[in-house]
């Protein structure tokens, strides 16, 4: 007889309900199809989070499909379940014993046996406190990321505010990112193209045409670099780039237009030149380095001697801060004068916290906490936090992380999904490799924190897009309308809409090309934005992945009288739209039914970049 055959599919609900991410304490019901009409045993073998396995026998259907069902009712604290299944039969008066789990590729959906329980890749079951979900001003929005040294000068005659000692100026915009280093590959001498607050309040204009109705600003505060991740005094704004009183101006002038302000939150580490650290001494006789009665002393963890100490990364510019000391948590967000608190008072949307994983849990909350004090009828704040991986099942430091599971961030910026689009994209995998990507962030993510993930297809850390596409400005085109039309809130890096091209930092840092701008390439960004903001599905609509042989396409929609649907050719061929190649790996009947009522089987003579559809039944 052999092994059996054996089927079970996570995002099916004939085979596992509900589906994805659920709140604690729900019933999840599964069910396994054994094909071969043999005396078999089946256990579902699931364990909470470093607890050990629970065995539950699953029962056969009253109906003799041999399908084996069971329930389970997940409880306790929030978190993440594992599971797989055991199977054991009989062969030839031999007890023989088989699991089936995670497919090969480590997506969820079908899997397959193995007979080697050391094989065993286990399914994951998301379970959070509650529904969290982001401000809807922030969900049906459109995020543009400003390095602010880089985007534009807005005083007369370009005059530099406040040139920083030992650093040097370009001498046109056009220039491109250098870093002077020293001997010791440490940065002598920091560059400046002298962007600032007012240069943002002078473009406001240009980019709610684009469609942008959020801002999201690299570090404002006071630092010694040009990108400001190394604080130098989190009570002042950059002289370089103004003051207060500019900024609250540039709160409430974009306020006008309808655009929020998202504030970049660096609470790890500070700045070696720092009021708090001051290990060069510009900060008068006071810091942790200089006087070790200083307040800010035990804040630091310092070794043999002051010169060694922690450090993010061992980079010696940025100390790290113990977040665990009391009097840095107030200084933070729990108090009235807190940094949190006094700049979230200005009137802006929410924080973007630099090295989430850094942060503990209840760091994160108390910076929620204090997020929410502020909070009025109707305007709701927002956090998200910097996550390069699938943020649900990251493990930082030894320790689970549990974020996204109520009260903490409300979504992730999303590096998954860039990797996901550059790769579908760039032909390294093929579309069904994307959906299965997108279908395992789908049913591991909290349904509210999918749609409140920060999407982005580059930022200060990667290399420009055009870059990464070999300046292709078709692939650049099926990329921008995948940002628009997946889950997740879409991020534009300055520039990509004006065709800036750079490889990795500095070179992805150029300065803005005012009057020189790739206009068909801002033409692009101007129809998939205004796709995002008039259509109600791209913003909160359900989401299906699906494969079209070679095309990837999405279901989006808010009720079955309406919906939307995208799809993409990553290859350059021709090709033959068929329903006959339609992979669902849901093996429901919601995107067959849906794509019928389009007229897709045609052939097409030439190569198909991507088809917008939106449908209305009604």
């Amino acid at each position: 007889m052999g092994v059996p055959l054996v089927y079970f599919n996570s995002w099916s609900e004939q085979y596992r309900r509900p589906f994805g991410a659920v709140r604690i304490g729900s019933v999840i019901y599964f069910s396994i199809q054994i094909e071969q009409d043999v005396a078999a045993e089946v256990n579902l073998m699931i364990q909470k989070d470093g607890n050990p396995f629970h065995e539950v026998l699953m029962n056969q259907a009253a109906d003799e499909s041999r399908r084996f069902t069971c329930k389970f009712e997940t409880e306790g604290t929030p978190g993440l379940y594992f599971y797989h299944f055991r199977i054991t039969f009989q062969e030839e008066g031999n007890v023989q014993t088989i699991y089936y789990c995670k497919a090969a590729d480590l997506y969820g959906g079908e899997g397959r046996i193995v007979s080697d329980l050391s094989q065993v890749e286990q399914y994951q079951m998301t379970c959070f406190q509650y529904a969290d979900p982001a401000p809807e001003w922030y969900l049906h929005g459109v995020i543009y990321h400003i390095f602010v040294d880089r985007f534009f000068n807005g005083n007369r005659h370009k005059q530099m505010l406040h040139p920083k000692k030992n650093s040097f100026i370009y001498a046109t915009e056009e220039d491109r990112p250098y870093y002077i280093r020293d001997k010791n590959d440490q940065i002598a001498r920091w560059d400046f193209f002298g962007g600032n607050l007012s240069g943002i309040i002078a473009k406001l204009v240009n980019l709610k045409r684009l469609g942008v109705t959020i801002l999201y600003l690299s570090p404002i505060f006071e630092a010694r670099s040009n990108h400001k991740y190394d604080t130098g005094d989190f009570r002042k704004i950059d002289p370089m780039f103004g003051d207060e009183k500019i900024f609250k101006k540039l709160v409430s002038k974009a306020g006008q237009l309808g655009i929020r302000v998202i504030l970049d939150g660096v609470f790890n580490h500070v700045g070696v030149d720092s009021v708090y650290f001051n290990r060069y001494g510009n900060y008068g006789s006071g810091g942790a380095y200089q006087d070790a009665s200083s307040p800010y002393h035990d804040w630091f963890t310092f070794h043999s001697d002051r010169d060694h100490y922690d450090c993010w990364w061992s980079i010696t510019d940025l100390p790290t801060v113990n977040k665990a000391k009391i009097s840095y948590q107030k200084f933070i967000y729990d108090s009235e004068e807190s940094v949190v608190d006094t700049w979230t008072e200005t009137g802006i949307g929410g924080w973007r916290l630099d090295v989430a994983d850094e942060l503990s849990d209840g760091f994160i909350a108390g910076i929620r906490n204090a997020l929410q004090r502020h909070e009025k009828k109707g305007e709701h704040k927002v956090l998200i936090g910097e996550v390069w991986e699938d943020a649900t099942n990251k493990i930082a430091y030894g320790k689970r992380r549990h974020y996204l599971e109520g009260g903490m961030l409300h979504g992730v910026m999303n590096y998954p999904f860039r990797d996901m689009v550059v790769n579908l994209i760039n032909g390294k995998i093929n579309a069904r490799q994307a959906v299965r990507s997108f279908m395992t962030l789908k049913s591991n993510y909290p349904p509210e924190a999918l749609l409140a993930n920060m999407n982005n297809l580059g930022t200060h850390d990667t290399e420009r897009i055009l870059t990464v596409f070999q300046e292709s400005q078709r692939k650049l085109r099926l990329a921008v309308w995948l940002l628009m039309a997946l889950p997740g809130v879409p991020c534009i890096y300055y520039g990509d809409e004006a065709g800036v091209v750079g490889g990795k930092d500095p070179d992805n840092r150029s300065f803005y090309p005012w009057g020189k701008e790739n206009q068909q390439l801002k033409a692009v960004f101007q129809e998939a934005i205004h796709a995002r903001r008039t259509d109600p599905h791209l913003q909160h609509g359900a989401f299906y992945p699906f494969s079209l042989g070679p095309l990837f396409g999405c279901l989006r929609y808010v009720s079955m009288n309406q919906f939307t649907v995208l799809l993409v050719n990553p290859t350059r061929d021709s090709v033959n739209i068929s329903l006959g190649q339609l992979k669902d790996e849901t093996n429901g009947s919601l995107i067959r039914s849906c794509l019928q009522s389009l007229d897709l089987n045609r052939d097409r003579s030439e190569p198909m970049e991507y088809h917008y559809y939106h449908f209305d039944r009604s």
